[in-house]
């Protein structure tokens, strides 16, 4: 403590001291003091008043930060991060008044204690003798009068003078100790307060006048009005009694200090608002609360949840109870079954594996097939990280990447487990996923040329291990060219239809530019049908409520139409063209009705910002101006004319089209022949390693449950999709 007493028990003793020279009653001291530490203390107070209206104006982007990237802690914390620059929104700005307090308080409680020292300013040889004085006429040593020595004597000089005349070093001081009064209001303010006594007004009052602040925070301080109220009354509750038992363990001196600090505090808020309105810097109104559930629906999710355990527990168990598996399946979702559809099919139609399909989400439709070589299971997002490094699996197909760079890891039980990645989208896999994304992956499934370039081009880059990379195709459009191919002719419309289909990545055409791209393409003839992705429709209620209320008259009249039911596809095979920012479907809706796509040039989507370190540019980027044509946001008045100029030269562009599919997409239509007899090949070959390891006499491709013969049946030849890659 004497620490703190040199750093700040020294210049506050000096301010009270200045306070106790102008005004000479000791309480009244204290409250100029009060008064005065806030007063120098405020720009502080207006430092966290910008920087709580920061922070709520980020709120709605933060909000929309969690719902885009909830899965992803990685991209959130980046996002955060982002906003929190563009704002210069600091944490520390908005706890640093109550920081300051700290050294404010610890300083007062030397000045208290110490008045001999900070009021009077008597020698220190002066004090120690007066101490040792006192001391002696309590019949012990200094030591054992403790922290409040200096109380001690000035309760002892006032009493009996004369007893302390020959002490040296003090000069006048006994005299000034005698006229010292640390009364206020008839109770010592040097006195720590008891329940018997008149002075346990003051924890009464300082725990009185922490709630009256709390209210007042509650009510008008911006961070506080959009907190939760079990929050605000946490906090509440807790500086009640923090205050309370603060004023109750020291002396009234701080009781008197924190009491008159709470009161003068809901002034400095009253002052931070009108000097720096919230209202004039965030659009408060927009920014709700969260709605909370009602119990009946709190009640409702913990036995989701509790079912949900329960489905996990019993089927790791069940997984885990089979031993060794050949082939396991990932599925991040419900939504990842159409990725993995075909391949799965195709093994379960031509081969005699078993596939064991692992979901992470509970209502999966997956998990109530009925099928005797399909096992599906439930492990949920907690326990996958554990699960994945407990793996006894020949090989792993996933669509998700960052293995072992994010959470999930390679297994520590088998360390020749093949991992086999298998994207979602036919985008580039170094402008669309993180740095490092495939780097412990063993195995990639190709759809085009481009992902072979850049893979390659990245391992010659980082001095990477060479990848297995397998020219497969896109089991997504195979699916989509033969709905095509079944499909009846779109009946002939009075207006063509434009199909806006924006990504859900941050600034898409949906939040950017939606009215802007609408209201040309109705005024030059075009019927609208807004569908926005599916994952914007979960997260974003409050955006397609917004977007409704602002095309309600276009909607009404049938000119418009917006599109949150995905489980038809009529849509895209009846849209004369598709409008889109980054999105993947214009890649599918062009490969499949041989149309053109209209691209916005919305604020590029980027997962990775060292995109530009390989010579392969990113099919993303070339390819908008191979199969349709881009536009920047402000010449979006000429949209309508463009679309017209597309749809005149239709059949330009259906030839057009049809050579960048041919050029781009390996294995049109059997893109899961190539990869399923890969996957044979490999189970087969990790059969026999792992028998020899084994020392069985017999290879894998003859041992019980392990025949996984392709129509092939390449036993030791490496497919040709295979071979040809590696």
């Amino acid at each position: 403590m004497e620490l703190f007493n040199t750093l700040f028990g020294v210049p506050l003793g000096y301010l009270l001291n200045w306070c106790y020279a102008l005004i000479p009653v000791y309480g009244l001291a204290i409250i100029a003091f009060t008064a005065a530490t806030k007063v120098v203390l405020f720009p502080l107070s207006w430092l966290a008043q910008v920087n709580a209206v920061a922070m709520i104006r980020m709120k709605p982007f933060l909000d929309d930060a969690k719902r885009r990237f909830g899965d992803n802690q990685v991209l959130l914390l980046e996002e955060r991060r982002r906003l929190h620059q563009r704002e210069h929104y600091s944490s520390f700005k908005g706890i640093l008044p109550m920081v300051i307090q700290i050294p404010v308080i610890l300083g007062l409680i030397n000045v208290i204690y110490k008045p001999l020292q900070h009021l009077l300013h008597l020698s220190p040889a002066g004090i120690r003798g007066l101490i040792s004085r006192a001391a002696e006429l309590d019949g012990t040593d200094p030591a054992a009068l403790g922290y409040g020595a200096q109380l001690r004597v000035i309760e002892q000089v006032q009493a009996d003078p004369a007893a302390f005349t020959e002490v040296a070093d003090v000069g006048d001081g006994i005299g000034r100790i005698v006229a010292l009064r640390m009364d206020f209001l008839g109770m010592d303010l040097a006195a720590v307060p008891a329940w018997t006594s008149p002075t346990i007004v003051w924890p009464v009052l300082s725990a009185l006048s922490a709630l009256a602040l709390c209210l007042y925070q509650n009510r008008y301080y911006v961070l506080n009005r959009f907190q939760s109220p079990a929050a605000n009354w946490a906090m509440t509750v807790f500086m009640v009694l923090f205050s309370g038992y603060f004023a109750l363990v020291l002396p009234c001196g701080l009781g008197l200090y924190w009491t008159v600090g709470n009161l003068f505090s809901i002034a400095v808020v009253w002052i931070c608002n009108v000097i720096y309105r919230p209202e004039a810097h965030a659009d408060l109104p927009a920014i709700a609360p969260h709605k909370r559930l009602d119990r009946h629906q709190r009640a409702a999710r913990r036995q989701a949840a509790q079912s949900d355990r329960r489905l996990e527990r019993s089927d790791l168990k069940r997984f885990f109870a089979g031993g060794h598996k050949q082939l396991m399946f990932y599925s991040e979702g419900s939504g990842y079954w159409k990725y993995f559809r075909r391949l799965v099919t195709y093994l379960l139609d031509h081969t005699e594996l078993t596939v064991h399909y692992v979901t992470s989400d509970p209502s999966d439709p997956v998990l109530r097939r009925d099928h005797p070589r399909l096992q599906s299971y439930y492990v949920g997002k907690r326990a996958l990280i554990a699960f994945m490094m407990k793996l006894d699996v020949d090989a792993v197909v996933l669509t998700l990447p960052d293995l072992e760079t994010f959470h999930i890891k390679r297994s520590l039980v088998r360390r020749d487990v093949e991992y086999i990645y298998l994207d979602h989208g036919m985008t580039s896999f170094h402008l669309m996923l993180r740095e490092g994304a495939l780097d412990h992956f063993d195995t990639i499934f190709c759809y085009g040329p481009n992902h072979n370039i850049e893979i390659r081009q990245l391992e010659a880059l980082r001095s990477l291990p060479t990848k297995h990379l397998v020219n497969t195709g896109y089991g997504l459009l195979d699916d989509l060219l033969e709905s095509m191919a079944k499909a009846e002719p779109p009946p002939t419309a009075d207006r063509p239809v434009a199909l806006i289909a924006p990504s859900w990545q941050p600034d898409n055409l949906m939040e950017l530019c939606l009215l802007d791209t609408v209201r040309p393409l109705l005024e030059t003839g075009f019927r609208v049908i807004i569908r926005p992705h599916p994952e914007f429709v979960k997260r974003f209620g409050n955006k397609i409520t917004a977007a409704t209320q602002a095309l309600a008259a276009e909607i009404a009249s049938g000119n418009v139409e917006l599109q949150t039911d995905f489980s038809s596809n009529t849509t895209v095979y009846t849209a004369a063209l598709v409008v889109t920012d980054w999105s993947s479907i214009a890649q599918e809706f062009s490969y499949a009705t041989r149309r053109p796509s209209i691209f916005i040039n919305t604020p590029m989507k980027v997962m990775n910002h060292n995109w530009e370190s390989i010579g392969s540019p990113p099919l993303d980027i070339t390819l908008r101006d191979q199969i349709g044509v881009s536009i920047n946001i402000e010449d979006l008045e000429r949209i309508g004319t463009i679309a017209q100029d597309l749809l005149s030269q239709a059949e330009h562009w259906a030839d057009r089209i049809e050579r960048v599919l041919r050029a781009n997409i390996y294995n049109i239509g059997s893109s899961e022949r190539a990869m399923g007899e890969y996957l044979v090949w490999t189970v087969n070959r990790l059969e026999r390693r792992r028998a020899a390891r084994l020392d069985s006499p017999v290879g894998a491709a003859s041992r019980p449950g392990s025949a996984a013969r392709s129509p092939k049946d390449p036993e030791s030849e490496v497919p040709d999709a295979a071979q040809a890659a590696r």
